[in-house]
């Protein structure tokens, strides 16, 4: 099995959501259906029928939240160098516009783009991987190609432009 690479933030998430659903939502949706149940015809219950579906998605999510936990390696970024582009950093690029973006290189189950999280196997991912502040790479993508220059490294979201 691969192993499953994270930050300590996307550990924390994983590691929270599996504890919410296990010590909140599972007890929670195994009540309402225990309650639904009492009422009588389970087979015309909306209210059974619903919280059983809900509660085999929770059991799915336990599952795969405790596979995906059980082989992570945690990859603190601060003590990563930002001599090149690797997991857990921020990268700043511009395209040739002079437009900026912020990323940072993640886990597969950390992808958030709104944030600037993309994961290292996406295509822009691995073209940023042992970059360099100042090289240049083109992004291959459905819409036509892109080309980036790699302006800033940084452990943290701030970065100023070097």
């Amino acid at each position: 099995m691969a192993h499953n690479y994270l930050t300590p933030e996307g550990f924390g998430r994983l590691k929270n959501e599996l504890q919410n659903l296990l010590k909140v939502e599972r007890p929670k949706t195994v009540q309402a259906v225990s309650e639904a149940a009492a009422m009588g015809d389970r087979s015309e219950n909306a209210e059974y029928i619903y919280g059983k579906r809900r509660l085999r998605e929770i059991d799915s999510r336990i599952r795969f939240l405790g596979k995906r936990l059980e082989d992570v390696e945690i990859i603190q970024p601060h003590l990563v160098s930002t001599e090149k582009v690797s997991f857990g950093l921020w990268v700043k690029v511009e395209n040739e516009q002079g437009e900026e973006s912020q990323y940072q290189v993640v886990g597969e189950d950390e992808i958030d783009p709104e944030q600037g999280r993309i994961t290292y196997s996406s295509p822009l991912g691995r073209a940023l991987l042992g970059k360099r502040i100042g090289d240049t790479f083109t992004v291959k993508r459905p819409k036509g190609d892109l080309e980036l220059e790699v302006i800033a490294i940084s452990n943290s979201k701030i970065l100023t432009k070097k």
